[in-house]
């Protein structure tokens, strides 16, 4: 038996350490912090290394950001009620490290999202930011998202285009600034 848990432990950490950049990235962005994103990226890894057996084997990034998106929703809801009280420094959780080309900082502020993306997107409400960054920077599917999210499709093509439009309102004076439109281009 004990060859078996062994099996799954490095089954989980090869593909743990595949898609933890994205868990990290997408826990940044929805807390806006690093030190609650690395608690909830850690928390996510954990709970998803604990239901590995569940896992039907399809996507595991998409299990896993649903993992992370239920647990930011729930923490959320949480700090909307009182204060929060627990750790995981007491439970010796493991964080999977990747190669050093793919540390999460790095990988973050080496794609495509400048200071002014992240910033807009920051101010973006959660449901829509939630939307935004799990299609068009994760590309899960709009059934990957609902499931994510416990909300129906429409409800996840409905956040997404809002999400959109707000970024792009927040994005229209960075880009006439820096010329990327001109002045009388900018969609009413």
């Amino acid at each position: 038996m004990f060859f078996g848990r062994r099996d799954k432990r490095e089954a989980f950490e090869r593909q743990a350490e595949k898609v933890f950049p994205s868990v990290f990235g997408t826990a940044l962005r929805l807390t806006r912090s690093r030190e609650e994103a690395e608690d909830i990226a850690q928390e996510a890894i954990v709970r998803a290394y604990d239901a590995f057996d569940r896992f039907d084997g399809s996507n595991f990034k998409a299990w896993i950001l649903r993992i992370l998106t239920n647990l930011y929703i729930n923490k959320y809801r949480q700090r909307q009620r009182g204060p929060q009280l627990g750790s995981l420094d007491g439970e010796n959780a493991v964080e999977p490290v990747s190669a050093e080309a793919e540390i999460p900082d790095r990988v973050l502020f080496q794609e495509a999202l400048g200071t002014e993306i992240e910033e807009a997107l920051a101010k973006v409400p959660t449901d829509f930011r939630m939307a935004v960054i799990l299609s068009d920077i994760e590309g899960m599917s709009y059934q990957e998202i609902a499931d994510a999210t416990d909300v129906p499709i429409g409800t996840v093509r409905s956040r997404l285009a809002r999400g959109r439009s707000m970024l792009r309102k927040s994005l229209e004076s960075f880009a006439l600034r820096e010329g990327y439109i001109k002045e009388g281009e900018v969609e009413e």
